[in-house]
């Protein structure tokens, strides 16, 4: 049994790259509980304005091409019926994916999606093996840990929501990086300390804001940030052979300072991190002006006035085990607790 209502999709119109973009309303009939967005474009295309362009393909979550922004969202207009999506009053607002130049409509120029997916090297690099009529095997252990980003489909989803794009067209974006993880943690790839040293540079792992986004609207679960995270976790593990950039200093500090005191002294963060303990004067010059206005308002104590934390110790004891580094008498002393939990 049918239950056709009216739907209104007011849909994100332009006519070329230049030209002024504006929104038209379509009025359609259609079974919210069976018809998916894409089904009501399809509609207006073949039975009200043939000029309407949009990308699809596969119609079951496959493909990606039907990415486009649904009532404020990117997503897939084949994912979802239109129940899910509509608001109360039996409204769809469609716009393109952003980040990217409109080439007409709801279609976007992907060129510079696939050149920032090109700049991560998203391929095994097995070169040095020379295999001889034999392949490359894994473990299902090995290859579980590739399962989430393996099963990105480029469908640009997150890259239109990253509020990190926005900041720095130059970053490269959450889905090259999801796909960098993809070849980090093949057990198979020899380019290992190459790659680490590339996502270490401006504009890969440590421009991404942390947003969520990408995360939040991931139609195949790939969560982007999880694998941001994990590469970040790979280069601070091999700090110590990668050139000292501010993020890595940036943690080393933090770390330093909340074992010694318990929490972060402001004051002397600032010098470590940016002025980068005193080498960069032109860094420490540029922290006096925000420096003077935390003084102002009372958010940054004088050094006579700043206290430890009475729980040192115990982070102390915390910060050791989970960097796992060997106990010592002055900060971990051994108790029948402390074995236990290593």
């Amino acid at each position: 049994m049918s239950s056709a209502i009216a739907i209104k999709l007011h849909i994100r119109r332009q006519a070329n790259r230049t030209s002024q973009p504006y929104y038209q309303t379509f009025t359609l009939t259609a079974d919210p509980q069976h018809h998916t967005v894409l089904d009501l474009l399809h509609q207006v295309q073949w039975e009200q304005d043939g000029t309407l362009v949009f990308r699809r393909n596969c119609r079951n979550v496959i493909c990606g091409s039907c990415a486009m922004r649904i009532n404020g969202r990117s997503s897939l207009a084949c994912q979802h019926t239109a129940s899910a999506i509509m608001t109360d009053r039996g409204e769809i607002t469609i716009e393109p994916i952003q980040n990217l130049p409109v080439i007409r409509d709801l279609v976007v120029d992907m060129g510079n999606f696939w050149q920032n997916l090109h700049k991560v090297d998203p391929y095994v690099a097995t070169t040095a093996r020379q295999p001889k009529d034999q392949e490359f095997r894994q473990t299902p252990a090995q290859r579980a840990k590739l399962q989430a980003s393996a099963n990105c489909i480029l469908c640009g989803a997150c890259y239109s929501e990253c509020n990190a794009l926005g900041a720095n067209p130059n970053f490269v974006g959450p889905h090259a990086l999801a796909k960098a993880y993809r070849v980090l943690a093949d057990n198979r790839d020899q380019a290992t300390a190459d790659r680490l040293r590339k996502y270490n540079s401006p504009n890969f792992v440590w421009d991404c804001t942390r947003c969520y986004q990408c995360n939040a609207v991931c139609p195949v679960g790939v969560q982007p940030l999880d694998r941001i995270t994990q590469i970040k976790q790979a280069i601070l593990q091999q700090a110590d052979s990668l050139p000292l950039r501010t993020p890595i200093l940036h943690r080393q500090t933090m770390v330093e300072l909340v074992e010694k005191d318990g929490w972060i002294d402001e004051s002397k963060f600032g010098l470590k991190v940016v002025g980068h303990n005193f080498r960069n004067w032109r860094g420490i010059f540029g922290l006096i002006p925000l420096g003077l206005r935390m003084v102002w308002k009372g958010k940054m104590p004088y050094p006579w006035q700043f206290e430890r934390s009475p729980a040192v110790a115990e982070l102390q004891r915390i910060i050791t085990k989970v960097l796992r580094r060997p106990s010592s008498p002055e900060t971990s002393p051994p108790t029948p607790h402390s074995q236990d939990c290593q």
